[in-house]
């Protein structure tokens, strides 16, 4: 017996169960990521005007990725209602490029061991990461490059808008932070210059008055000393000592400026461990500003979270011109990264760094960091100093992220009715005979725990019906015999903790 036809005849369209990931999944995507609901969804989302934290710990499969998603939509069209007040979202969720730049900065007989790479890891490479996202992002929107529609593009007016100092603060958070790989680092930032109409002309100050001490020492020189014989017989050669000392003199300050760049730049290279960045374009972007405006400017090439916090408030500072008044912090998939492989003890030393109350209490910034439930049992055995920092009390913490056979029941529910034909109200109980009774269901569905282990035993108990019968001789109704044996074949093949 077909599947389809089972399904068609209950007013089905499309197999509501056959995806599992929420990433890939178009029924989740067209249809439940608007009417399909944790009970704790309040709680998690909050108020988008006054970003707050949430850390929720859940096992695989429990829908945190489907949440993050949610929140995502849902900022998103917040965004779409309050174009003065918009949310600044940041997709902490790709760390592989991170962590493989890290560890190439680490020695060789570090960066072999994972763990000894993550133990390296700390809270300011966070916050890089964090910035790297962010700036890339929104110089893309800037220059309409990657922009998915006209909500995500920064119309000229609001760049216009920016002010000197707010430029200036762009294009050095932008030679920090910017990883693009679109066109060349310099012909992008200079790209960005030019929108932000930054003049710098005044930066080459010192080439220039390079060249014109150069200029004037040849033509003194010529004029003082010049190339006649002298009476006995012989030159003077004091031009020959002379010019070359009179040029290094007035080469001086420009020199003193090239090598004062070169070291921030080598500063900027060595503790930004996160990116990549060529020290020697660094260095010109660095000699492109202004002297007087790149003065005790804070840059990331020290090994200390006070720098990263000036350019963390300088980033909301531009984004609160361009009418962003929040930043959220989107942080889910922490066990996919090769690097720690799903392993906890790989986990927490990545994430412990992260877990800090100045950071998770940052003024106009919130983080919804979606975390495995492995971490919650770490967590409970981490000494009190740990706790006095990260100050887990102080955020909202969602220790379980369960599911009840209810929610699960509506779930399941929520994804027939949105694959169900035109006038048609199909829900689980309606697949079942009888003797399959809605108490049961609910207890099996208890039993399952997350939303994957249900959707993939639906599955293969549809599987499972089908194949006892044939297109000729259909059975509509899936007995209860067929129910109790998929779910036990289920309990004991998928999911060795089922019970």
């Amino acid at each position: 017996m077909n599947i389809q036809s089972f399904l068609e005849h209950h007013g089905i369209l499309r197999n509501p169960f056959a995806e599992e990931d929420a990433q890939t999944d178009p029924v989740f995507k067209e249809h439940c990521i608007s009417n399909a609901y944790h009970p704790i969804w309040d709680k998690v989302y909050g108020d988008p005007s006054d970003p707050s934290t949430s850390i929720i710990f859940g096992p695989k499969g429990s829908g945190k990725t489907a949440m993050r998603l949610q929140i995502d939509r849902h900022l998103a069209r917040y965004n779409h209602e309050n174009s003065e007040r918009r949310v600044y979202v940041i997709h902490y969720d790709d760390f592989n490029p991170f962590l493989d730049h890290f560890s190439e900065r680490l020695s060789r007989r570090v960066s072999k061991k994972p763990e000894k790479v993550l133990d390296a890891w700390r809270l300011w490479d966070h916050v890089d990461a964090i910035l790297c996202i962010g700036v890339t992002d929104l110089v893309d929107r800037m220059l309409g490059v990657n922009s998915t529609g006209k909500s995500d593009a920064i119309d000229d007016a609001s760049i216009r808008s920016l002010d000197r100092t707010s430029a200036r603060d762009l294009l050095l958070l932008a030679a920090c932070y910017d990883q693009s790989t679109d066109s060349t680092f310099m012909s992008r930032w200079n790209s960005l210059r030019k929108h932000l109409r930054y003049g710098n002309l005044s930066s080459k100050t010192t080439l220039f008055g390079a060249i014109a001490w150069s200029i004037v020492a040849v033509i003194f020189v010529g004029w003082l000393f010049p190339p006649t014989k002298l009476p006995e017989g012989g030159r003077d050669l004091t031009a020959l000592w002379l010019l070359p000392l009179l040029l290094a003199i007035g080469w001086l300050p420009h020199w003193i400026r090239i090598i004062k760049c070169q070291f921030a730049a080598l500063g900027m290279h060595r503790h930004m461990r996160v990116g990549k960045r060529e020290t020697g374009s660094m260095r010109k972007v660095l000699q492109s500003i202004p002297k007087s405006e790149l003065a005790s400017q804070p840059l990331p090439r020290y090994d200390r979270t006070d720098d990263r916090y000036e350019l963390l408030h300088k980033f909301q500072g531009i984004l609160r011109k361009l009418g962003y008044t929040g930043i959220i912090v989107l942080m889910d998939r922490v066990d996919e990264p090769h690097m720690t492989g799903g392993k906890p003890e790989l986990m927490q030393r990545f994430v412990w760094p992260m877990l800090d109350n100045k950071l998770l209490k940052h003024p106009g910034m919130g983080f919804k960091m979606m975390l495995p439930q492995e971490l919650h049992r770490e967590i409970e055995r981490e000494t009190r100093e740990f706790h006095e920092r990260a100050r887990l009390d102080k955020q909202n913490v969602i220790p379980a992220f369960q599911w009840t056979g209810e929610a699960l029941y509506d779930l399941a529910r929520a994804r027939m009715m949105a694959c169900a034909s035109d006038n048609q109200t199909p829900e689980p109980k309606d697949l079942f005979e009888d003797d399959v009774s809605y108490q049961r269901m609910l207890s099996a569905f208890q039993s399952l725990r997350v939303p994957r282990h249900l959707f993939r035993f639906l599955y293969r108990v549809l599987v499972d019906h089908c194949n006892h019968y044939t297109d000729s001789q259909p059975e509509f109704k899936i007995k209860a015999e067929t129910f109790e044996s998929a779910l036990a074949v289920y309990g004991r093949d998928n999911d060795p903790t089922f019970t």
